[in-house]
């Protein structure tokens, strides 16, 4: 069983993350800029596709559809033969090392991956969305899965949507999202998800500088290799802090109840 102070601790830590958050960074500015002045050069068809992801996004959110990972597959590559019930009682450490070890082979994957759609330039830029997008809503699925939790209900989903959303936010944005969860509780934060759909183009934005240097010959590969990522290392940040502090609030509520005489 997990120490209360450990718990505590791993607790403050992530409390110091999310005042990281809400500093204003130079960059985040930055990196908008190149979309932003070359959208009118964006083919229209890549416009149409990305809005058809509004919608394989939404169908998420509803019924889990094609990015809805197997349950049981990704709970025997982490912990063996286990339900999630089980999951729920393991240490937080071991959690913390299978979320690590998980979150390594997501980067892997992405930087290869980028790297071959690094070199097509607009044309192989809505295929690159796509994918990380994918990337994105299986690494946060497995890592709500590593700490306890079910993304094959739909309140999970939601869950991992706002924090897929908190990734992609700007400083603004992330401070709106923090302050509205310590105002309200988890069932009413989640039951009020609002804004969804910016998603979708904010990674367009997102995707401003990999646009702008896919021209460049060796450079769009490398570049498209960093780009994603970076981008699964902070959307996979983002899902392991705020899983793992919601498992931290679960067992200090068990120890609390197990200390309670009454």
């Amino acid at each position: 069983m997990d120490h209360q102070s450990f718990l505590i601790e791993q607790l403050h830590h992530i409390e110091e993350w999310e005042k990281e958050q809400k500093r204003i960074w130079f960059w985040e500015k930055m990196s908008r800029l190149p979309f932003i002045l070359l959208d009118r050069l964006t083919p229209a068809w890549i416009h149409k596709k990305m809005a058809q992801l509004l919608d394989e996004l939404g169908q998420y959110i509803q019924t889990g559809g094609q990015y809805l990972v197997n349950k049981e597959t990704v709970l025997s590559s982490f912990y063996g033969e286990i339900t999630l019930d089980d999951v729920r009682s393991i240490p937080l450490q071991k959690m913390n090392e299978a979320c690590e070890t998980l979150v390594a082979k997501r980067k892997t994957f992405a930087t290869y991956q980028g790297a071959t759609t690094g070199f097509g330039g607009a044309f192989t830029l809505f295929l690159d969305v796509v994918v990380v997008l994918g990337t994105a809503l299986k690494t946060l699925q497995e890592i709500a899965m590593i700490y306890g939790f079910d993304p094959h209900e739909k309140e999970e989903r939601l869950f991992i949507v706002k924090c897929l959303q908190f990734a992609l936010a700007d400083v603004v944005g992330k401070q709106a999202i923090l302050n509205e969860w310590s105002m309200k509780n988890e069932r009413q934060m989640m039951s009020q998800l609002q804004g969804w759909r910016e998603i979708i183009w904010a990674f367009r934005d997102q995707y401003g500088w990999k646009k702008l240097f896919q021209a460049i010959p060796i450079v769009g590969m490398l570049f498209g290799a960093w780009t994603n990522q970076t981008m699964i290392a902070d959307i996979a940040e983002v899902g392991s802090m705020f899983y793992r502090k919601r498992r931290i609030i679960e067992k200090l509520k068990e120890i609390e109840k197990a200390e309670d005489p009454a």
